[in-house]
């Protein structure tokens, strides 16, 4: 089984996808952002999670690709998608199957006109 990391939002696995299948791999990473589909995503946003992954594997650069490493991408991964829901740039999908909003309550405008 390949190494992967898997938080709330974020999975990476040591994997190329073949066939609809994972292929272990020692030098290649597959994303899956929000498999759940608990966010609402824009293009924009989508694009900002994938260059924010691709700074974070490079960081690690000539470092063992290992199981703490790996995990340590997620995590913070799953942070930078914390930071766009709490800055608008991504919204709960209330209509996913799956709603915990486990990266905190959705902001409601109140509305203060009397």
């Amino acid at each position: 089984m390949p190494l992967k990391s898997t938080t709330r939002h974020v999975r990476i696995f040591a994997a190329e996808i073949e066939n609809d299948s994972f292929v272990q791999s020692d030098d290649k990473l597959t994303l899956d952002v929000d498999p759940d589909n608990e966010l609402n995503w824009s293009d924009e946003a989508l694009q900002k999670v994938y260059r924010k992954f691709d700074e974070l594997v490079e960081a690690y650069d000539g470092a063992d690709l290992t199981d703490y490493n790996l995990r340590r991408i997620g995590s913070d991964l799953e942070h930078f998608v914390r930071s766009l829901l709490q800055d608008g740039v991504v919204s709960y999908n209330l209509n996913s199957r799956v709603r915990n909003y486990s990266l905190g309550l959705p902001r409601v405008d109140a509305d203060i006109s009397v």
